[in-house]
């Protein structure tokens, strides 16, 4: 199972398997045909407050990937993560976000998880 993540504005990668936007925005200045992704999988996002609260900022982010883990255990979310678990198990999965600074990101928490 290999699972990368990647920021969606990011040139695309030969070798990518299956690319999944885990933001729940669409990211800013992006059409949906520049996009070049499989899913849109908004469901297994953050919350709008666990978002909020977290700002991106580097000092908050152990705290930030313990909510969000719990955050994930919701069924809605679970069932979304099960879904990006099945897709890392038929080969590459790439996690797509337009986060800056995409290792403190949601995306590598779930990329943490599903290689764990």
């Amino acid at each position: 199972m290999a699972v990368r993540v990647l920021r969606v504005y990011d040139p695309l990668e030969d070798d990518g398997g299956q690319r999944v936007l885990v933001d729940r925005l669409w990211p800013r200045g992006l059409s949906r045909s520049k996009a070049r992704i499989d899913e849109w999988c908004k469901d297994v996002a953050p919350s709008t407050e666990l978002r909020e609260w977290y700002g991106h900022d580097p000092t908050r982010y152990d705290e930030f990937a313990r909510r969000y883990r719990g955050e994930l255990e919701d069924p809605i979310r679970a069932a979304a993560f099960s879904h990006l678990s099945e897709l890392a198990g038929n080969g590459t999965l790439t996690l797509l976000t337009a986060t800056k600074d995409f290792a403190i990101s949601q995306a590598a928490v779930l990329a943490g998880l599903l290689e764990g």
